[in-house]
């Protein structure tokens, strides 16, 4: 591994740290709370978050391929600074809704930018066969990071729950130096058409092609379930009695089972194959949906730790098979797409999901949202395991 990949490598670590060691995720619930939402009023705020995201995620993903990674991610850690300084001084609905607008912003330009950029860091030196293994490794800092971090949370919190807004500042600080210290790789020539015609262009092409498209709609679909469960994990913990003491530990224990999952997702992959891992993902995380509906009790707290264990097993495999379908000169726009669709689901079922929470009950919301995900992810996914199958049957007759 030569210099300059060991490098943006470490930058890439320091950069999902900055974003995954999130001091205030295991309080802000009970910080909203305090500051008199309801939620619903949550929901609409995380629903403003990821309206912010769709706004500019594609855009922003073509900016990287025409413009490049490192200054998109570079803007994108600005954004992200700013928007936590923003929240340490904000107090109510509004305030917090032009907060989390900021933030959405800056977390658009990181997003598809950070994993084309480490893709096309491995090809230029021959070594993307490891992007499963790298991409598990430092999603598994990622959330090693959170881990910690709700341990640290849960502490400020004790003192303050402000003080981990204020603290989460200098934490967001630290992607600005790490982008600067990376190295664009010398990749494909990139587009010469610019513009809105061209993103429209690579969309287009990507919904004709029925394995892209399959590879891109299950794992947006995943990642919105995966985004949604978390969202549940602070109301399950309420309604199953969890003194407030230990949400900071809890958060980190599910955060630590995620972090060993994406480490050895790879071996995972190779030991089922594509169709198999693909199974296990769907069928896996709609059970986990159901079971926790079934049972919220501090004993089903269990359910919880199995749902994040396939969480981390499912992220950098369905990457990877995103970009195996995708080209180098418009990577970051193809997984820029990707989380356009995580967000805009989440932005339309969001605020459903938490008046049904509010009104109904929070089993209802869970039965809802695992059917949803169980029904629409198999028939995205039926075109990459047709892929499989045929794949092979042709490696049978070869041999």
């Amino acid at each position: 591994m030569n210099s300059s990949t060991r490098t943006n490598i470490i930058s890439l670590y320091l950069i999902k740290f900055s974003k995954w060691f999130n001091l205030v995720m295991p309080v802000v619930v009970l910080f909203y709370q305090d500051n008199g939402l309801s939620m619903q009023d949550i929901f609409w705020l995380k629903s403003i978050y990821s309206i912010a995201i769709v706004i500019m995620e594609v855009p922003s993903g073509y900016m990287a391929d025409a413009w490049g990674r490192k200054k998109t991610l570079l803007f994108g850690a600005v954004l992200g600074a700013m928007g936590f300084a923003f929240y340490s001084l904000s107090y109510g609905f509004w305030t917090f809704a032009v907060a989390e607008f900021v933030l959405g912003i800056g977390q658009s330009f990181v997003s598809g930018a950070d994993s084309a950029m480490l893709y096309d860091t491995l090809k230029v030196s021959g070594k993307e066969k490891q992007y499963i293994k790298e991409e598990g490794r430092i999603t598994s800092a990622g959330n090693f990071s959170e881990a910690f971090a709700g341990i640290c949370g849960g502490l400020l919190a004790a003192v303050s729950l402000r003080l981990p807004f204020y603290f989460q500042f200098g934490v967001s600080a630290i992607a600005i130096p790490a982008a600067l210290f990376l190295q664009e790789p010398k990749s494909h020539a990139r587009e010469t058409a610019h513009g809105f015609k061209s993103i429209l262009r690579t969309i287009h092409e990507t919904f004709l092609h029925s394995e892209m498209r399959s590879a891109l709609l299950i794992s947006s679909l995943t990642g919105t379930a995966s985004l949604t469960f978390a969202w549940f994990v602070q109301p399950y913990f309420q309604e199953a009695k969890l003194p407030v003491t230990m949400y900071g530990i809890m958060w980190t224990l599910l955060n630590l089972s995620v972090g060993f999952s994406s480490i050895f997702s790879y071996k995972a992959e190779n030991f089922l194959g594509q169709r198999n891992s693909l199974l296990v993902i769907i069928i896996g995380l709609s059970i986990g949906y159901f079971f926790a509906a079934w049972e919220i009790s501090l004993a089903g707290t269990g359910i919880l730790f199995a749902f994040y264990l396939l969480r981390g097993m499912a992220h950098p495999i369905l990457k990877d098979y995103l970009n195996q379908y995708t080209q180098s000169e418009v990577r970051a726009t193809i997984l820029s797409l990707r989380d356009f669709l995580i967000r805009i689901n989440f932005a339309i079922i969001g605020p459903v999901l938490g008046y049904v929470t509010d009104h109904y009950s929070l089993q209802r919301a869970l039965g809802i949202t695992g059917t949803s995900y169980l029904v629409l992810a198999l028939a995205a996914s039926v075109p990459l395991m047709k892929k499989e199958k045929k794949t092979g049957r042709q490696q049978t007759s070869d041999r």
